[in-house]
């Protein structure tokens, strides 16, 4: 994936904060924050996510290309299908501490001006990770 499409990210030349922000930034999208909560309850192919999520296949296939790209996602051939699941444990840990910030927060992330989600709902979780 290319710039123009979300999946890459930059941050201050040298900061030593590389690795961490490509991280943060790989999940920062719905739909890819949505096939990894979906991975964390065991393999789907691509069709499989489409039909759950909704989304056109071109646009799974994207974020699941990018998820692979960043090694949270590993995929296994089976015939002329993949099996996508969650490539490291860690990272139900991480989503797991997420959700404990989020709740210890309140709406204040959901609220953020840079940020935050629409104000008139409740802000959107990530449960079921733990």
């Amino acid at each position: 994936m290319n710039s123009t499409d979300g999946c890459t990210a930059s941050s201050p030349s040298g900061s030593g904060l590389d690795s961490a922000v490509a991280l943060f930034h790989s999940l920062s999208d719905a739909t890819r924050l949505a096939i990894v909560r979906r991975l964390a309850g065991g393999e789907a192919r691509v069709a499989d996510l489409v039909a759950e999520l909704g989304l056109a296949q071109s646009t799974v296939s994207a974020h699941v290309a990018c998820l692979r790209d960043c090694a949270l996602v590993v995929g296994r051939p089976q015939g002329r299908q993949v099996f996508y699941s969650l490539a490291r444990p860690e990272l139900l840990d991480l989503l797991a501490a997420a959700e404990t910030l989020l709740a210890a927060t309140g709406q204040a992330v959901a609220l953020c001006p840079n940020y935050g989600t629409d104000t008139t709902s409740p802000p959107q979780t990530v449960k079921e990770f733990s």
